[in-house]
């Protein structure tokens, strides 16, 4: 599977970091925060985001956890990603 440059920096990060914040955007804004030295439109990064969900590298950031009252955004690498970003690292 060939993982876009933007969709690696989003893996890399979300390995290293634990990224939780209260809403999407300001998740976003996390992310690219953590990634400043990477130019890219904030609609970019929602693309690699939205492409490592559909490819199975992270869960869905959008989360209501069971007894919450209101959505929070949580960037987290499945098994998958996780085994992604390890091979990324001896590649």
């Amino acid at each position: 599977m060939a993982i876009s440059p933007l969709t690696e920096v989003v893996l890399r990060t979300a390995f290293r970091r634990r990224l939780l914040a209260p809403d999407a955007d300001s998740g976003m804004s996390l992310l690219m925060a953590e990634a400043a030295d990477v130019a890219a439109t904030p609609e970019d990064w929602r693309g690699s985001v939205a492409s490592a969900v559909a490819a199975g590298l992270v869960y869905d950031p959008v989360r209501l956890p069971e007894g919450a009252l209101q959505c929070h955004w949580h960037l987290e690498l499945t098994p998958q990603g996780v085994a992604a970003v390890r091979a990324l690292k001896d590649g």
